[in-house]
């Protein structure tokens, strides 16, 4: 009898353990739920907004916050209104409902600030409101050269060597690391590899102090030249100060200013955005293409002939968002198309759209479906996701191939975006940059 009592109990017990986990993994399953969908609702709000000066502009964005609009007030204008508010916003702000259509108007160039709070209540998040002057810039779409100088020479690696002694030595270790820029050696300043290999050799095997930048921090360090087997003083690294690549010119705008790629230059060795000092846009022919397939990004290989008559342009910025320059009167001549405006994050649709690029010659409209729009993601570069339609660009490149990247995305007659990346298991499908972040570049951002 008893033992019967103890397997009941047992039974008993064990039913109550199951439901108490039964219990804990539901509730689990519930938090996580939530916890996707607050994050779904982070992503879907923009950390900034640009809005045109007076126009209006209506945000549909469905989702259950509230917040309020407040102008961002500098010391200046607050001494020049007597310690007042200047803005034509009350003091008190502006409240705002994003579960329902918000029409937004503002008819200075003015920065506000809205401060969102989940169901009016859980402070969620911050917005940068920026009011802009309408843009109108000209999508290109031509094929170009890149020829990049670094700022100073970048460091790729540090390494041993055999000393003229015979003894493994390694004299950087320590002291420089991948992606170190090498600014100057004991005050003279470093131009290109070269430059550097000679005063490293000048030292005789003294002490030298470089000028270094990490991280955009300027320093020094002292390394002590070793002679290696070949006679020739060493300090144990590899560098480089110069990159060359081909992409697709995205747009020029009324003053000569360009952008391109949609996406900075990486150094192969470190995949960091090379810090130039400035570069040259050359012209290039496209003699080869290589479709994509499944697994294997495609690519068009282009033949640039680095003369001063083939050039296009200077370079004066490689940024995360795309490489920047002005234009020459050559490629100016080449931009046949007219100059539209461009359309903002909260005006790009899901659905049909077209890129211009040349893969055949000449720069031609081709269609694509925007399938996503990431208007909060971490990567600028992924903001949109898309997916060639266009059956004849299908058959020519098989989709989006490398050297494509830059190419003007178009949507409602306006310039929306540029390509950037190919996805290597579907070559059809891949991302693009909103056109307002490459525009944030400081020649564009007026």
């Amino acid at each position: 009898m008893k033992s019967l009592e103890k397997e009941t109990e047992g039974k008993q017990s064990r039913w109550r353990a199951y439901r108490k986990g039964l219990r804990m993994a539901l509730l689990i399953s519930c938090m996580t739920f939530v916890g996707l969908g607050i994050l779904s609702v982070y992503e879907r709000i923009p950390r900034s907004i640009k809005l045109r000066v007076g126009e209006e502009q209506v945000l549909q964005m469905g989702l259950p916050v509230e917040g309020e609009i407040r102008k961002i007030v500098d010391e200046e204008e607050a001494v020049a209104a007597g310690g007042q508010n200047p803005s034509n916003i009350p003091a008190d702000s502006i409240h705002i409902d994003l579960s329902n259509t918000v029409t937004m108007r503002a008819d200075a160039l003015n920065n506000y600030r809205m401060d969102l709070k989940l169901f009016g209540i859980i402070p969620f998040k911050q917005v940068d409101i920026e009011v802009i002057r309408d843009k109108l810039v000209t999508p290109a779409g031509v094929p170009v050269g890149i020829y990049l100088e670094t700022d100073g020479i970048l460091v790729v690696g540090v390494g041993d060597f055999i000393s003229l002694g015979g003894r493994e030595v390694s004299p950087a270790r320590y002291l420089l690391q991948s992606g170190d820029y090498i600014l100057s050696v004991d005050g003279n300043a470093v131009e290109d590899k070269a430059g550097f290999t000679r005063l490293i050799e000048a030292s005789g095997g003294a002490p030298v102090v470089l000028g270094i930048r990490r991280d955009g921090e300027e320093f020094e360090v002292e390394v002590q030249p070793v002679l290696n087997q070949s006679g020739s003083y060493k300090i144990g690294i590899w560098v480089r100060d110069n990159a060359q690549g081909v992409g697709t010119l995205t747009f020029v705008d009324s003053e000569g200013n360009f952008g391109a790629l949609g996406h900075g230059i990486n150094d192969v060795d470190t995949s960091i955005v090379m810090e130039v000092k400035g570069g040259t846009l050359y012209g290039t022919d496209i003699i080869a293409i290589k479709k994509g397939r499944k697994g294997e990004p495609g690519e068009m290989t282009g033949m640039i002939e680095y003369t001063d008559s083939n050039i296009l342009g200077e370079i004066y910025d490689n940024t995360t968002q795309g490489v920047f320059g002005i234009c020459n009167e050559e490629l100016a001549s080449r931009i046949t198309g007219e100059a539209i405006p461009i359309g903002l994050k909260q005006e790009v649709e899901i659905g049909p759209a077209q890129i211009l690029c040349a893969v055949d010659g000449e720069p031609r409209y081709y269609d694509i479906e925007i399938k996503e729009c990431n208007l909060d993601h971490g990567n600028v570069n992924k903001g949109i996701v898309l997916q060639v339609t266009d059956p004849e660009l299908i058959a020519l490149t098989g989709g989006i191939i490398q050297g494509m990247s830059g190419a003007p995305i178009v949507q409602n007659g306006k310039l929306v975006g540029a390509v950037t990346h190919v996805l290597v298991n579907d070559s059809t499908s891949g991302y693009g940059i909103f056109i307002e972040e490459m525009l944030e570049t400081g020649e564009f951002n007026e």
